[in-house]
């Protein structure tokens, strides 16, 4: 691998000019696409065959579409006043026509209509149901700021009113000050790590344009297929990350290389220099992204469509930006030449001849060196710290919650909309469930049906039945005594299922099937699916790339012991977040507006994305331990030399992905900004404390034993991460 890569980066290298064109047009045509063929994003979650999303689609056919999207408009009397008073309800009248007659609104639901009427008990509190034209990323800012004006209108005529559902809430954008803040972060990481802000720049500039590449891709695929809001801003936080990342790790290795050349200045030299790198640290960069790609990819075993699409979107924007750092990087590398190396190092160059006087690799000075020597002489003391450390951090994770519905920001108008409906005719009303009965005799089996589901526990109210037109389906309306994110609602979702199961299999129901759905059903079914498909998952993925590493590494225990400091990551990711975003604690540090139960998404996207960058760690800081090692030092001293070499790239390519993360923390929404929290300290926790202490500690005390391999293995193909095959072809070639 590491010859063939040579080659790449000697051609790539010669046809510089003809390389970066390609990658412009590319990037072009990308951005003509997502210009003229791109689409709407969606921000449901449904999983076909699921007994909720089923009766969805009968209900759709049978009831004539469900419309777009909806909220709820709650409108209270002032204190010691009722909706009977006539003043108050002509005021709620002109509200309800004022919001017929709302840019995008289909219609709006009046809650004095006596067939129909949503008041509450005690008759101060009503809500009109408003739904619009079209899917909730498709409302315009402009649409949404004529329904808060229309609020304001009814708040200045005496009554309270406030807003909650899915079209009030805007949908997450890529591009934020904070974002921008990130990767300026990255840049003063880049300018601090190489001394040069010629190579810095270049390092960023290659990772964007692959990046961009990467996003506008996706945005064009938004015209073909349906994507989930999220999927293009996980890409971007994806891409731009590893993009960065994997072009530090060639370049870092482009200098080492130039440094030791005869004349930095000579193209042929950096003609040289540029193959090796890529070569070399250009193996470690493709096994570093197959391991996230197996990571994303293998997202699809959940057998949840819409998470199958954000994993193959952000694994396709991760092979993106490796084919980047194999042919761009090097191409534009072929430009900067000898002024990616920092102004003393070029000068020391012609000083000397172009040659460095060489450190003692093991016993040699500097921060990296003696933290290495400390951490394998100390090595007990080091392996317990770490590990009881993360397994502290780790701690809240017994704790985690998850669901679909996330609660509104405090003290924003949905949350004040929520308060006010839960308090005037329950917290289930917010979320009701929508029971179906369909087939011959449906409206008489949903009549014995209402009276069942009324006598359930938990039940607060029971509407209907409501027939179709053709009366082969009626619908009975739940409304649970508990809110859509409460387990009590969960439960009673289970409980109805049940009942009717049971009633099937007595012969009670006839020819007709009942179903269960409705918005808080398909967030039960959709979380129960993702809780089931995480353990599997983690297996899945954990063991193809435990027998990647293994054929890497040509070792038993090195991946095991990398594979195990990532379960010590996750823990301590998933802990702090849930304890952050779940218990409140210290969440005004991070600008948290709410807390309850972490999307169903976010842990098994944050422990996919996770488990790629944590190999991509141990690939980059393991393959100069094992360098070392084939080249006959000492296994102790091994893990100290290639500690030394790869610790400070491994430390700054950490700081600048967990910018990068840290970036769609303070304006990310509820969705992104939990993950992008959790990604930022599972980096912190990965490349500080498992690779940084609990990893070279564990390898001194295997020793020899760290990289024994059972005889029956030694018949593995060679990958040569290590580039062994190319100590012969250091030299100069021609420019």
């Amino acid at each position: 691998m590491a010859t063939l890569l040579h080659r790449l980066g000697l051609a790539a290298f010669r046809r510089r000019v003809t390389v970066v064109v390609v990658w412009l047009l590319v990037l072009l045509a990308a951005g003509l696409g997502a210009a003229t063929l791109s689409g709407k994003t969606v921000s449901t979650f449904e999983i076909p065959g699921q007994e909720s999303t089923t009766a969805l689609g009968i209900i759709d056919e049978s009831f004539g579409g469900s419309g777009g999207a909806g909220a709820q408009v709650v409108l209270q009397a002032p204190a010691g006043r009722t909706v009977q008073d006539p003043q108050v309800a002509g005021e709620i009248s002109r509200v309800v026509a004022q919001l017929r007659e709302l840019p995008g609104v289909v219609s709006a639901s009046d809650p004095l209509d006596p067939q129909a009427p949503t008041v509450s008990r005690d008759l101060r509190t009503v809500y009109s149901s408003v739904t619009y034209g079209v899917a909730a990323p498709a409302i315009t800012d402009a649409e949404r700021d004529a329904l808060t004006a229309a609020l304001a209108d009814a708040r200045a005529a005496g009554l309270t009113a406030e807003a909650t559902g899915e079209a009030t809430q805007a949908v997450g954008q890529i591009g934020g000050v904070a974002e921008g803040l990130g990767v300026v972060a990255a840049l003063v990481v880049l300018a601090i790590t190489y001394g040069s802000l010629v190579a810095a720049g270049m390092n960023l500039l290659t990772a964007v344009v692959g990046v961009g590449i990467g996003a506008l891709g996706i945005v064009t695929l938004t015209g073909f297929t349906d994507l989930q809001s999220t999927t293009p801003v996980l890409a971007v936080m994806l891409g731009l990350a590893v993009g960065i990342d994997y072009a530090l790790f060639i370049v870092t290795r482009f200098r080492q290389e130039l440094q030791g050349a005869a004349d930095p200045r000579d193209r042929a030299e950096v003609g040289a220099a540029v193959a090796m790198a890529t070569g070399t640290a250009g193996s470690a960069v493709l096994t570093a992204g197959i391991t996230v790609v197996i990571a994303l990819a293998g997202l699809s075993v959940a057998g949840v469509p819409f998470l199958t699409e954000m994993g193959l979107a952000a694994a396709a924007t991760v092979v993106v930006a490796v084919l980047i750092a194999l042919t761009l990087v090097p191409a534009v590398l072929g430009f900067v030449g000898h002024r990616a190396l920092p102004r003393a190092a070029r000068r020391a160059a012609r000083q000397r001849g172009g040659r460095h006087v060489a450190t003692d690799p093991i016993r040699g000075g500097g921060f990296f060196a003696g933290w290495a020597r400390l951490v394998t002489t100390r090595r007990w003391p080091a392996l317990v710290a770490g590990i009881a450390l993360l397994g502290v951090l780790s701690v809240p994770v017994a704790s985690l919650q998850t669901s679909l519905a996330t609660n509104p920001p405090e003290g924003s108008t949905q949350e004040k909309a929520s308060a006010l409906l839960s308090e005037g005719f329950g917290a289930g009303v917010t979320g009701p469930l929508l029971v179906l009965v369909s087939g011959p005799g449906a409206v008489e089996r949903a009549g014995t049906v209402l009276g069942e589901v009324q006598a359930l526990p938990g039940v607060a109210a029971a509407v209907g039945p409501q027939p179709s037109a053709d009366g082969t389906a009626a619908l009975v309306t739940v409304v649970p005594t508990s809110g859509p994110t409460d387990e009590a609602t969960t439960t009673l979702v289970r409980d109805l299922r049940q009942r009717f199961a049971d009633d099937a299999a007595a012969g009670l129901a006839g020819q007709t099937r009942s179903y269960v759905s409705g918005v808080t059903a398909i967030n039960v079914d959709v979380s129960q699916k993702l809780d089931e498909a995480l353990p599997v998952y983690l297996a899945l993925v954990v063991g193809l790339a435990l027998l990647l590493l293994i054929l890497v590494f040509r070792s038993i225990l090195v991946p095991i012991v990398g594979v195990l400091g990532f379960l010590l990551t996750i823990g301590a990711s998933l802990g702090t977040t849930t304890a952050v975003f779940q218990w409140g604690w210290l969440k005004d540090l991070v600008l948290s507006d709410t807390t309850g139960p972490l999307l169903s998404l976010a842990p098994i996207i944050i422990v996919g994305i996770l488990f790629g960058l944590a190999m991509d760690y141990q690939v980059f800081l393991v393959a100069r331990m094992h360098e070392a090692h084939a080249h006959g030092v000492a296994p102790v001293d091994a893990v100290v030399q290639g500690f030394r070499q790869a610790a400070p790239v491994v430390v700054a390519a950490a700081a600048i992905m967990f910018s990068v993360f840290a970036g769609f923390v303070p304006e990310g929404d509820a969705t992104i900004k939990p993950i992008g929290f959790a990604l930022a300290v599972g980096i912190l926790a990965d490349a500080v404390v498992v690779r940084m202490i609990v990893v070279p500690a564990a390898l001194a005390l295997l020793g020899r034993a760290a990289w024994w391999l059972p005889a029956w293995l030694h018949r593995m193909p060679v990958l040569d991460v290590e580039g062994a095959a190319l100590e012969g072809k250091r030299g100069v070639v021609a420019a």
